[in-house]
């Protein structure tokens, strides 16, 4: 196995554990990342001593301090930075909203807040990533960078006005409402997003959005 292979596989491992809510055993890495047993241990102890990951006494692996101290240092804390904003905003809607970032051409979901006191809601993962050219957040983040040959209309009208609406773009029978967040270079492009299957709701919280984008351009400045 070559370190190319290994360093794949380990990062694969701690993606998954990472993402798992309860945990998982060494067992259920090895079959997700398509390695033995032997491997998979190997791959766990080694992100254990890193103290990126630690193994609780029911055997499952979970992720450690240390990962988190290695996530804060993305773009100087911007997801944690952000959350009470987002928190305050989802509540206050009712609906889910969630902050994106530009990375390559696509657009990468950096923190996905769902409101607390509703029942049902749309929501995705953490780390979800779409083409930067599709639904109302890729269009929001285009519109925070310099003017590109070809680009969508809809991209012109959002770098004038501020905002954008979408449907469909991402998720069928979805609107999307984004807002660019205004922040100083090399800060990746940034935006607000929210999603709603119903019109009403985005609409009605496009100013909410437009003054948290506002509150957090000045507070990440």
């Amino acid at each position: 196995m070559t370190g190319s292979q290994t360093l794949a596989r380990g990062l694969t491992a701690l993606q998954l554990v990472a993402g798992s809510p309860n945990g998982l055993t060494m067992q259920q890495v090895a079959d997700q990342v398509g390695v033995h047993r032997t491997i998979a241990y190997r791959l766990l102890a080694t992100l254990t001593q890193f103290r990126l990951i630690s193994k609780g006494e029911d055997g499952r692996y979970r992720p450690a301090a240390g990962l988190a101290v290695l996530g804060s240092s993305f773009d100087h804390n911007l997801r944690q930075l952000s959350l009470p904003t987002l928190r305050a905003l989802a509540d206050e809607l009712g609906t889910t909203v969630s902050l994106l970032v530009a990375e390559g051409d696509e657009q990468v979901a950096i923190a996905v807040i769902v409101p607390t006191q509703v029942a049902y809601q749309l929501a995705f993962h953490e780390g979800s990533r779409y083409p930067l050219d599709r639904g109302a957040a890729g269009i929001a983040l285009l519109a925070g960078m310099r003017p590109r040959p070809g680009e969508r209309d809809l991209v012109v009208a959002t770098r004038e006005r501020g905002w954008v609406m979408t449907y469909g773009e991402i998720e069928p029978n979805t609107y999307g409402l984004a807002v660019p967040v205004r922040r100083v270079a090399p800060s990746p492009p940034t935006c607000i997003n929210l999603i709603s299957h119903r019109e009403d709701v985005v609409l009605r919280g496009k100013d909410a959005v437009i003054k948290a984008a506002e509150q957090l351009s000045t507070l990440l400045s």
